[in-house]
């Protein structure tokens, strides 16, 4: 009876490996390396439902425009300022990110962004998403190199003229250089992908640009026409605080002594308006910090003390739905309270910010105790669960030179990849119809 039970079993697993070959490719297509643990359940371990970005197929190659210094690195380094104007760029003499940039930092983007193509090392490094070419004709998107949140910062920060001439006079030649381009006049420029981080950025001409993928903070301030989660991709901002890399203590719960933490500046535009009323509202708490601030190093220094002291960091919109405060809050791991009723997260197909976030709305936020009240009721091992999130996926918001797998720019060029396909129907569409198109 046993020897039939024993039968029984191995023709039973003879049948499931057979068909699970089968399934694959069948027996002659070559077996690899199998998990069997993900395949038959009674062999799992428990599901982690934390998502880990994983890279997949080969690198998105991309062709970058050389253009004169003076649309990048030029507003960097007094050494391409006065030089040759037409001098490459290469690995060996970009400039590094000037240390004391400030407030700059936040929007540089397009610099990493850059660095990224120019890293002669990461051409053969697997974890490189993207890889540059030198053949236009191979290549999946075209990046434009110009630094409009720079030029914006550098050139119009106060928005008045004649002080904006030289920002609206780039964007008035960039304009001009890529519309000479044969390879933007055979897209409309739909597969070329230009930073428009800084909210500001681009801001006299960017309609003339809109049909390709825009690199951005939020959507505050474009129109719905203009730029959108299908073909435009959020990017983090450069966090200013430094990371929090010895965050071990053996309880980091009780360490954290504030329960919510807010320094900045109160008065802001738009939805922003909130700030001002979320300091009346929290006022008396003693848990509580909410402290009207300007960014100053002494200030940005106090910030990340009080950030890596209290449990939660509110992160209330700032002129536009999205500030730099969230990813000050992720590298500090403190648990963002989020309230910003159109702001849009980076990355969020591959990341779930309720795992490591707290959500309200602006009405929520404003009702007298109720925000207090929800954060109270979290309980500790709920918080050291988020916190353990915090400090796994903190590398997916760093920007640096050269690259690392799964940072901050690898991060950005896998979501330029997949807005490749949605780009390609729309410009394959259009080069065939010949009528007007009847989804517009």
């Amino acid at each position: 009876m046993i020897g039939k039970s024993v039968v029984s079993l191995v023709i039973f697993l003879s049948i499931i490996f057979i068909t699970y070959f089968i399934t694959i490719g069948g027996l002659g297509g070559g077996i690899g390396t199998v998990d069997l643990r993900s395949q038959f359940s009674f062999l799992s371990n428990t599901r982690n439902d934390t998502v880990i970005p994983c890279r997949t197929g080969s690198p998105l190659r991309v062709f970058m425009y050389d253009l004169p210094n003076r649309f990048n690195v030029a507003m960097l380094s007094r050494k391409f300022a006065g030089g040759d104007d037409n001098s490459p760029v290469t690995s060996r003499n970009l400039p590094p990110w000037p240390r004391n940039s400030g407030l700059k930092q936040q929007h540089s983007v397009e610099y990493w962004m850059m660095a990224s193509l120019l890293c002669e090392n990461c051409l053969k490094a697997e974890s490189s998403e993207a890889v540059r070419v030198s053949d236009p004709e191979v290549a999946d998107v075209f990046f434009v190199p110009f630094f409009s949140s720079l030029s914006f910062n550098t050139h119009g920060k106060n928005m008045t003229d004649p002080d904006t001439e030289i920002d609206r006079q780039l964007q008035v030649d960039i304009l001009k250089f890529l519309r000479q381009s044969t390879y933007w006049q055979r897209t409309g420029g739909r597969d070329h992908v230009i930073p428009m981080h800084h909210p500001n950025a681009f801001r006299f001409l960017r309609e003339e640009v809109n049909a390709s993928i825009l690199i951005v903070a939020d959507f505050g301030r474009y129109s719905r026409v203009m730029s959108n989660l299908r073909k435009d991709v959020v990017a983090p901002y450069m966090h200013v605080m430094e990371s929090f890399l010895d965050d071990d203590v053996p309880d980091p719960y009780n360490s954290r002594t504030t329960l919510l933490f807010f320094r900045g500046r109160t008065v802001r535009k738009s939805e922003g308006i909130v700030r001002a009323k979320l300091e009346k509202i929290l006022r008396g708490y003693e848990d509580v910090h909410y402290e009207a601030s300007y960014a100053t190093g002494e200030s940005i220094k106090a910030s990340s003390q009080g950030m890596r002291s209290s449990k939660f960091c509110l992160n209330p919109a700032g002129d536009t739905p999205s500030s730099n405060r969230l990813f000050d809050a992720i590298v500090s791991h403190c648990v963002p309270v989020i309230v910003s009723d159109q702001i849009e997260l980076p990355f969020e197909d591959e990341l779930d910010y309720n795992k490591f976030s707290i959500f309200f709305s602006v009405k929520e936020a404003l009702v007298p105790g109720y925000m207090v009240q929800q954060l109270r009721k979290i309980p500790k091992e709920k918080w050291l669960q988020m916190w353990k999130i915090l400090k796994e996926i903190t590398h997916h918001y760093e920007y640096q030179y050269p690259p690392k797998k799964d940072d901050a720019v690898n991060m950005i060029w896998r979501q330029v990849r997949h807005k490749v396909p949605d780009e390609r129907l729309a410009v394959h569409r259009t080069q065939r119809l010949k009528v007007p198109d009847w989804w517009r």
